[in-house]
């Protein structure tokens, strides 16, 4: 039998498929979890064990170690979870992956599950099509797992049949006769063969399939499963190039805790392989040999990542050190660029979501530290100091552009994905605070661009005005600080109607200053020119403060009620 180029495009096709199935069930699940999965991954990591079980459940439910480890690194960049904490979640996502092995062996390969498929895309059509996101969710977790396991059958199916065909068989025969050198070369194909696949439970699929059918013997397969442990940490590596220094760290952490593991089993190769045969072969008792080496990988795949766990779950600390000492700390210089969402979206839309809420809540800290400056602003005067802190604060403004359209790209990019109606609701007051947000920070550059002509002029403002100004900025900064609390309130326990009430008490001031301003320039006790500048630092925090509001509004989900 000839194996010719539409027999290795249909092969393709298969995995395709595979990957696919795989892809949708893992958006259906994340989708119908939402935000409770992201709530576990925060909640659930008190401590070490907590946080590998927290590994073990997600990934087990999500079915890719690869999205667990490049959220993990996600929510150690946007400060959720500590490097500690990530470790630990890591560690239990090495388990929580071993599950795709052992659904592949009891079910792939003993039960035709492709033979279910069919009946079971019949039952997911009509949720699919349903009117409520969470039945949509159910509909096409359904579909994903249907076309998983066609795709497993068709892989079957579509492979070259070795045992027909010597002469492939031959080529495959010179690489598994060198003894150990075989098994070096086979974890290197592994840790290669899962860097371009990027899904460590695919390259297992293939593995037991190559196994089952009697291409490479059981030894070889647990070669293969080393290599893929190494390979799976690639994800999370490339995902964390453009994070922060701890983001980074938490990837390099995965990869050390991997090597760590397959070093170990090398060294103990031999028995480590005879022990699981044994296991399978006299206290499972497996009959059918293609069963038998499913469930042989299958059982050398969940020791391997168990007993890694068990040994350097007591090491934390020090893999922390490691990875801190290989990775140091940058120097902590002010980063003006997206600091969460760089990376690209993570693996589903709804996932996307926290990335850009922490950049969001870091675009309100810096337009708050930015009227911190134009408070420093007012009272510089040396002129080189003076200069270097207007220049400051105009590249803060041009930053807030930047970031205003950025996040706005990034937001627009996650609504084109596969979102749940509350999410999509969440995107669009979450387009509206980055907008909001950016005025706020045009408003600190005309307050710094009226001090600065007032700076130019040779006259200055009376104490009295000083004054006044000093409690307007107060009021200011009050409802910016406010306004931070709430954007960064996750459990909804601060007090909306504080930041309103502010509002109101900058309304009123604006108003009493503006009538007296009035009468202090008509009683000559200042120049025309300052009560213009006076007035329109003033003015231009009452705007300051519009726009606070729209922004409490927007995260809060709560219109102020007009008198």
């Amino acid at each position: 039998m000839e194996y010719s180029f539409y027999d290795f495009l249909k092969l393709l096709g298969s995995l395709a498929l595979f990957l696919y199935g795989m892809k949708i069930m893992s958006e259906g699940l994340q989708k119908f979890a939402g935000d409770r999965l992201r709530k576990i991954l925060t909640a659930m990591t008190t401590n070490r064990v907590t946080g590998v079980l927290t590994g073990v459940l997600i990934t087990a439910l999500i079915q890719s170690s690869s999205a667990t480890t490049v959220m993990v690194v996600s929510f150690v960049n946007a400060g959720l979870l500590t490097l500690s904490q990530s470790i630990g979640v890591i560690m239990g996502a090495n388990i929580g992956t071993t599950v795709t092995a052992w659904i592949i062996s009891a079910l792939g390969f003993k039960v035709d599950i492709a033979a279910m498929a069919l009946p079971l895309l019949a039952v997911g059509v009509p949720l699919l099509f349903s009117g409520k996101s969470n039945r949509k969710s159910i509909g096409e977790f359904i579909f994903g797992f249907s076309f998983l396991f066609m795709g497993l059958s068709l892989l079957k199916t579509n492979a070259p049949d070795l045992s027909r065909n010597p002469e492939m068989l031959s080529f495959v025969q010179n690489y598994t006769d060198m003894g150990f050198g075989s098994v070096i070369l086979f974890v290197v194909i592994g840790t290669i063969l899962t860097m371009i696949v990027q899904a460590s439970a695919a390259t297992m699929a293939i593995t037991l399939i190559m196994c089952a059918n009697g291409w490479i013997s059981f030894e070889l397969g647990a070669a293969l499963v080393l290599g893929e442990n190494i390979g799976t940490t690639i994800t999370a590596n490339l995902a964390a190039l453009t994070a922060n220094t701890q983001a980074r760290r938490a990837a390099l952490a995965h990869l050390v805790f991997n090597i760590f593991g397959v070093i170990w089993v090398l060294c103990l190769f031999k028995p480590v392989t005879m022990g699981v045969s044994w296991f399978v072969e006299d206290i499972m008792r497996t009959a059918d040999p293609a069963v038998a080496v499913s469930f042989k990988l299958s059982a050398f795949h969940t020791t391997f990542n168990i007993c890694n766990v068990l040994i350097l779950i007591w090491f934390v600390k020090l893999i922390e050190k490691t990875v801190c000492k290989i990775i140091p700390q940058r120097e902590q210089d002010e980063e003006y660029r997206l600091r969460f969402i760089t990376g690209g979206m993570l693996s589903t839309a709804e996932l996307s979501i926290l990335q850009a809420r922490k950049e969001i809540n870091l675009f309100a800290e810096r337009t708050h530290r930015m009227f911190g400056m134009v408070q420093e602003l007012l009272h510089t005067t040396n002129d080189n100091d003076f200069n270097k802190l207007f220049s400051r604060i105009e590249k803060y403004e041009n930053i807030s552009d930047n970031m205003e359209v950025e996040i706005a790209n990034y937001l627009n990019q996650v609504s084109d994905g596969r979102l749940s109606s509350d999410s999509k609701l969440q995107i669009r007051a979450m387009l509206r605070e980055v907008t909001e947000i950016e005025s706020i920070g045009d408003s600190c550059y005309n307050l710094a661009r009226t001090i600065n002509r007032k700076h130019r002029s040779e006259m200055d403002f009376t104490s009295k005005q000083y004054e006044h100004i000093h409690q307007m900025f107060q009021l200011a900064d009050h409802a910016l600080a406010q306004m931070l609390a709430l954007v960064e309130d996750e459990h909804h326990v601060v007090d909306v109607n504080k930041s309103f009430n502010i509002e109101h008490e900058i309304n009123n001031y604006r108003n009493q200053l503006k009538n007296q301003n009035v009468l202090d320039v008509n009683n000559k006790e200042y120049d025309y020119q300052m009560g213009v500048h006076y007035m329109d630092l003033i003015g231009e925090c009452e705007k300051l403060g519009d726009y606070v509001v729209n922004v409490v509004e927007a995260s809060s989900n709560v219109r102020e009620k007009k008198a």
